[in-house]
């Protein structure tokens, strides 16, 4: 049983390591803090978007119930 040699380290990865960044596993992601009249506007804006999706509703939905339903009787 003869001794191990150590192995060379490679010399184009000696090289090019210090261009090479580390990269965490876990990315932190957080929102800016805003300020009191950012808070209000942003408050402000997702009331607004709440109340379209509650209240648009596509009234065309219904004429075209009604439509198909005539036709139906013409036939």
């Amino acid at each position: 049983m003869g001794k191990r040699s150590k192995k060379k380290p490679n010399q184009k990865k000696l090289k090019y390591a210090k261009f090479r960044k580390e990269k965490s596993g876990k990315k932190d992601i957080k929102m800016p803090d805003l300020s009191s009249d950012q808070e209000k506007q942003k408050r402000v804006d997702e009331e607004k978007m709440m109340r379209f999706f509650r209240y648009n509703r596509n009234p065309r939905r219904k004429e075209i119930i009604e439509r198909r339903m005539v036709s139906k009787r013409d036939i």
